[in-house]
């Protein structure tokens, strides 16, 4: 992996997040987890570049995203697409997804990434704030939360960005 400047990245992070979805890991050493997300965006706010990923509280992956600092953000080729959707409908509760997963996780940098990653965002949590329905504008989008169980939405400062060589 190599590191480049957020500005550089040149996939087309909407493509990225909505169709090719994205490991969102958190954790250390001890104990990780990992989930998939197909929710999520990357920009630029109070003078800093941004990625900002949405956690529902039941899922298991929220109470690393809420104890640690730091968390990653990981993008992978197509091939990968059924290590994906293991990693969205199993519990890390349940099962070790890391280990059924087959993937390789490094813990060499400031949150836990998978070394098969096309594009990781290493970020640092910089605020944290609740989804609440009472601020929806189009009362559509409550019609994605049938069950009331509103995300929490993690903005992390993007530390470092790593892109397959």
């Amino acid at each position: 992996m190599k590191e480049i400047k957020p500005v550089e990245i040149k996939e087309n992070l909407i493509d990225l997040i909505k169709n090719q979805w994205m490991l969102v890991t958190a954790g250390n050493a001890e104990a990780c987890n990992t989930m998939t997300a197909s929710w999520g965006f990357a920009g630029y706010i109070w003078n800093r570049p941004v990625a900002v990923t949405v956690v529902r509280p039941q899922r298991y992956t929220y109470q690393f995203m809420e104890k640690e600092d730091t968390f990653s953000l990981c993008f992978f080729d197509e091939e990968y697409r059924d290590v994906l959707k293991l990693c969205g409908s199993k519990s890390g509760r349940d099962i070790d997804k890391i280990q059924a997963s087959g993937l390789s996780v490094n813990y060499t940098e400031a949150a836990p990434y998978f070394e098969e990653a096309k594009l990781v965002l290493i970020c640092r949590k910089i605020a944290v704030s609740d989804i609440d329905p009472s601020q929806f504008l189009d009362a559509d989008i409550d019609k994605n939360y049938p069950n009331k169980d509103y995300h929490r939405s993690y903005t992390g400062e993007i530390l470092k960005v790593l892109e397959k060589a």
